[in-house]
């Protein structure tokens, strides 16, 4: 049994950080990021590495029929469901070194600190490995974990194929993680996941942790407003029909609307297409993306509302037909109120600053939050930057970041 009281127990960080170098060596890019697809050659060898790491410490692995990979440590009563920790180490293809790649390795340091204390939990404690989280090859994004909830079926991810035309299936065959298990059946007692934050909060507010307290939900729409093409010459203003001025307007109030809801509000406007897009002729049509979030339900729900009114109103106004359709809707995903108590009470207690934050972006333990109580556990990454080569962290945060995984994880497996 180990000397150190549980209170005092910290993880090794150079013994993380070294391992977060060595794994970024498979599919290194000249820029110093990382290029490793889903179920590519490299992507095996990366999965190869953190597997032989996992049964170095003594770890039992399982890989189901998704190629999500388990590892497991016993704990005294292994009749309990595991508490679990994980991420995915697939990348995109101008990724970097730790978006995701931190939360398996934090696991698997969390796993290597107990033994190296000796200290044995109640409950047994696993790390994952997702499949496809990116979705940068296959499509949809967070295969592994959204077969895992049913979020969709099985068969759905095997038949996905990448412009090669390959299948999900044949490449989990190829590369030799085509597990047994079924996916699902893996019980789940509650799930933490460390991660990069992705954003420019936590740095631009001086804060080691951010207490993930959800996900924000988004509605994907495309917008077409149709007007008349005409000389741009000829055609005094008062008698135009610009489709491009009507979008114009529409797009400034995406942006406004965004404002209105804050603190989570988001508004962006990342894809147009004007029609006939030649610099003599008024656009006769103009087709954007519109992608609005929200951590919270009925304000999403709201902004949406709010979308269609100020467009109902524009089309009367100028004659112009305006079309609206929803393209995707993904609800905002609050984690358990447990989770992220344990998460918070752990930051505090090892002293590093905090404060509540939320995910923008898309994270397995979106579809984990389904089936058990779930949370994650945000650190700072350089000026925001990620799905980028130049995307970093500092060694310390990476260090803080898993010393709270650590005791969040203690607090739930012990007693």
């Amino acid at each position: 049994m180990t000397s150190t009281p549980i209170d005092a127990l910290r993880i090794n960080g150079p013994r993380l950080w070294d391992s977060l170098m060595e794994l970024a060596k498979i599919g290194a890019t000249k820029k110093g990021g990382v290029c490793r697809l889903t179920l590519t050659d490299l992507d095996r060898q990366g999965r190869d590495l953190v597997v032989s790491w996992g049964k170095a410490a003594g770890l039992a692995i399982t890989v189901d029929q998704i190629g999500n990979v388990f590892m497991r440590r016993a704990g005294r009563d292994n009749s309990l469901a595991p508490i679990m920790m994980g991420s995915h180490v697939d990348t995109q293809p101008t990724g970097g070194k730790f978006d995701g790649n931190f939360g398996v390795l934090a696991g698997l340091e969390v796993v290597r600190t107990l033994n190296d204390q000796g200290i044995e939990t109640d409950a047994p404690i696993e790390v994952a490995l997702w499949t496809n989280e990116e979705g940068s090859r296959f499509v949809p994004v967070m295969m592994g974990s959204g077969v895992f909830a049913k979020a969709f079926t099985l068969q759905t991810a095997y038949d996905a194929k990448d412009t090669a035309g390959t299948t999900v299936r044949e490449e989990l065959e190829r590369i030799g993680y085509l597990g047994t298990e079924v996916p699902g059946q893996h019980p789940v007692a509650k799930y933490f996941e460390a991660h990069i934050e992705q954003g420019p909060v936590l740095e631009d507010n001086d804060k080691v942790i951010g207490v993930v307290e959800g996900v924000l939900g988004i509605r994907w729409y495309d917008c077409t407003v149709t007007g008349m093409e005409a000389h741009a010459g000829p055609t005094p203003m008062h008698l135009r029909k610009d489709a491009m001025q009507v979008a114009a307007q529409i797009m400034q109030e995406v942006v406004a609307i965004a404002l209105r809801y804050q603190p989570h509000g988001r508004g962006t406007v990342g894809m147009v297409h004007v029609h006939p897009n030649s610099r003599n002729v008024i656009p006769g049509t103009v087709k954007f993306s519109i992608d609005m979030r929200n951590v919270d339900a009925k304000l999403l729900d709201t902004m949406d509302v709010d979308l269609r009114a100020y467009a109902a109103k524009l089309e009367q106004q100028t004659g112009m037909p305006i079309v609206i359709e929803e393209v995707s809707h993904y609800a905002a995903v609050p984690f358990h109120p447990e989770c992220v108590a344990a998460v918070r009470k752990a930051a505090e207690q090892l002293g590093y600053s905090n404060m509540p934050a939320v995910s923008g972006a898309g994270h397995d333990a979106i579809y984990v939050a389904r089936l058990a109580p779930a949370g994650m556990i945000f650190i700072p990454c350089k000026d925001g930057i990620s799905h980028n080569e130049i995307e970093s962290a500092e060694p310390e945060h990476v260090t803080a970041g898993c010393n709270v995984l650590l005791h969040a994880v203690l607090g739930s497996a012990i007693g």
